[in-house]
């Protein structure tokens, strides 16, 4: 398959373009001081962007140390909200600004269409730099009842040093999900971005600082999770650990809080989010395209992807066939290429991932309706085509497992009762959605659906005004809204005994 001729301001910006390789610490731009660093490799064509710091547990303590003193001396958290605001709004000025070198780090590192980058990825995480910067003069203390001879007051306090450790789907957008309500309460922050996705994070702290952001208010230090995350983790100077990414991690960031200083931890784990279709659907048409969607938008790669399709029996036939439709349309590509829909997935240990879970879908005996292949291998890249399962059953690996990659699995039920059941036999909870004309039934629903986010009639259908997190083993603590703000404060009650 020859390669894609790239438009003219692509290719330009791509001959140009000099990846960020260097950690942020303390308002310099640093090599790891072991000189370690690691290979930075696209999974557009499986070759190495670039060598990338790897910073080990001595250049993770000097970033915390930095940010400490950052943090106590005040120079961030002491100024007014008019100045914070300021600075974080000249943050959001220049991400706009180089807007398209940030689309084009994010394409390269992730495999991820460029058009999905420009179009959403890098505006959702300037808005989210934006509503925080006019969010954060919007946190209120309160003032308790007290006798005549007492005033009782409670204020918001930012805790201290955040450590935040994003994953690699959504890089820059979830790095400030934590980033922008951390540093609007006044904490200073360590970020430690995926080791397949450091770009636009190391792109992220140089740009902070060219926005006025103090010196150790903002490290980046990239490098490899079993070395520069633990070491964040187990900082006894760290005071919460935000964290997006697998059940796994999230369960050993815990112990390494409980083996350290007891630090917060908020994590965001995985989901196997349900997409339920009732025969009384408003619009078949908009469900089809919300259920290929849903799943296979980002390669697969969403910890909300809808990779559990449950149709109601009368109608299963009929809608699997448009949702097959649907996903047979999407353009397979070069993530480079605009016109590109689907692109490849993040690394060659995920795509294997992915082909693993469909070949033991296929081994369990459900009946695969739509790809299941690896693609454009002649690239030199990781490509899974869209893939999609019918006959799942509840007790099948890829009903109960997240895949995290372009899998779908398709069930059927017969009541209102059954689909609840079947929603909620998961260990996660997420995201859940259901699609029905019956007001009562979407009520009945969205109230029996065990999941931090439920949609009605759409998917994904909320923004930052509206929390974001799961129940159950998909974790506990919200990104976005206000609440967010709230999760990195402590609440201090102040009581004065007037004389």
């Amino acid at each position: 398959m020859p390669r894609v001729t790239l438009p003219a301001d692509i290719a330009e910006r791509l001959a140009k373009l000099a990846p960020p390789s260097q950690a942020v610490i303390d308002g310099a731009l640093v090599e790891a001081a072991s000189g370690a660093t690691f290979h930075n490799v696209s999974p557009r064509d499986g070759q190495v962007l670039n060598l990338v710091t790897a910073c080990q547990a001595d250049d993770v303590e000097r970033a915390v140390a930095g940010a400490r003193a950052a943090f106590e001396d005040g120079r961030w958290r002491d100024q007014g909200p008019r100045q914070k605001k300021a600075v974080l709004f000249r943050l959001a000025e220049l991400m706009e600004r180089d807007a398209d070198e940030l689309a084009l780090l994010e394409s390269l590192d992730v495999g991820k269409p460029i058009s999905d980058a420009r179009n959403v990825d890098i505006p959702l995480a300037i808005n989210t730099c934006r509503w925080y910067a006019e969010a954060l003069d919007k946190v209120y203390g309160e003032v308790g009842t007290s006798p005549a001879d007492r005033l009782s007051y409670a204020v918001h306090e930012p805790l201290g040093v955040i450590g935040a450790i994003v994953p690699w789907n959504f890089p820059l957008h979830m790095a400030m999900w934590k980033v922008a309500p951390a540093l609007a309460m006044g904490n200073s922050v360590v970020l430690k971005p995926a080791e397949q996705s450091p770009l636009t994070a190391l792109k992220l702290g140089a740009l902070a600082l060219e926005a006025g952001l103090p010196p150790g208010v903002l490290n980046v230090v990239p490098g490899l999770g079993g070395v520069a995350g633990e070491a964040l983790a187990l900082s006894m100077d760290v005071d919460m650990i935000a964290f997006t990414g697998s059940g796994p991690v999230g369960r050993r960031l815990m112990e390494y809080s409980a083996r350290s200083n007891l630090k917060r931890v908020s994590l965001e784990l995985g989901g196997k989010s349900p997409q339920i279709v009732f025969a009384d659907c408003p619009d078949l048409e908009a469900a089809a395209q919300a259920a290929a969607w849903g799943v296979f938008y980002n390669q697969g790669e969403v910890c909300t992807a809808a990779s559990r399709l449950l149709v109601e029996a009368s109608i299963k036939d009929a809608f699997l066939a448009r949702v097959i439709e649907v996903a047979k349309g999407m353009k397979v590509g070069d993530p480079l290429d605009p016109s590109t829909q689907f692109g490849a997935m993040v690394s060659e240990r995920q795509m294997k991932t992915a082909l693993d879970y469909i070949a033991t879908a296929d081994s369990q005996g459900a009946r695969r309706v739509l790809g299941g292949q690896r693609v454009r291998q002649e690239t030199g890249g990781f490509y899974v085509e869209p893939t999609i399962f019918d006959q799942v059953r509840p007790d099948h690996t890829l009903a109960r497992e997240e895949v995290f990659g372009p899998v779908l699995g398709v069930m059927t039920f017969q009541s209102e009762d059954e689909a609840m059941r079947l929603a909620n036999d998961t260990v996660y909870g997420l995201a859940a959605g259901l699609w029905t004309a019956d007001v009562s039934r979407a009520l009945r629903g969205a109230r029996r659906l065990k999941a931090g986010l439920v949609w009605v009639n759409g998917w994904d259908a909320c923004d930052i005004t509206m929390p974001f997190g799961g129940f159950k083993q998909s974790g506990f603590g919200r990104d976005r809204s206000l609440h967010a703000l709230h999760k990195y404060a402590d609440l201090k009650s102040v009581s004065v005994t007037l004389r």
